[in-house]
């Protein structure tokens, strides 16, 4: 299987984790990718960059089947408001494309948040860094190579 930089990150750190491929399957949507690979889509998580009412970047981390609150985003991180970033944004902030953002490695280290779900499992997934790509690890292996809070922040 293909190495995206974020498996080699997770290997230069020596964190475990299992990667999945989904290309070639047609998934295009977070359920569809969980589908696809045969997983709960509750623990199957995608990566939303946001921006706040003082200019600041955030990162939150939900589960595909559910929605952001802005509302409660905004709260987590003491923002007034965070409103989601323009598509055309991503790649110059983050490095990733649309539909292959993941929490890890990107250019910059912002402040992240995963909704609180993702405590109960033992193990979540989302995206390697790639379209076609996920990993899959336990929450307290990513702390290992991410910082990052947790709260609830979805709909």
């Amino acid at each position: 299987m293909e190495k995206t930089n974020v498996m080699r990150r997770l290997d230069q750190k020596k964190v475990k984790y299992i990667p999945h491929c989904y290309e070639g399957t047609g998934a295009v949507s977070g359920i569809e990718v969980a589908e696809s690979l045969g997983q709960d889509p509750e623990c199957v998580f995608k990566t939303l960059v946001t921006v706040g009412a003082r200019g600041n970047h955030y990162v939150f981390v939900i589960p595909v089947t559910h929605e952001l609150s802005l509302k409660k985003a905004a709260a987590a991180v003491g923002e007034k408001s965070v409103a989601m970033i323009k598509s055309k944004e991503l790649l110059p902030l983050t490095g990733y494309i649309h539909g292959g953002c993941s929490p890890i490695g990107m250019k910059k280290q912002f402040r992240t948040v995963f909704n609180a779900t993702a405590e109960s499992f033992d193990t979540i997934m989302f995206s390697a860094g790639k379209i076609g790509f996920q990993v899959e690890m336990s929450v307290c292996d990513l702390k290992r190579v991410i910082d990052f809070e947790f709260a609830d922040i979805t709909e």
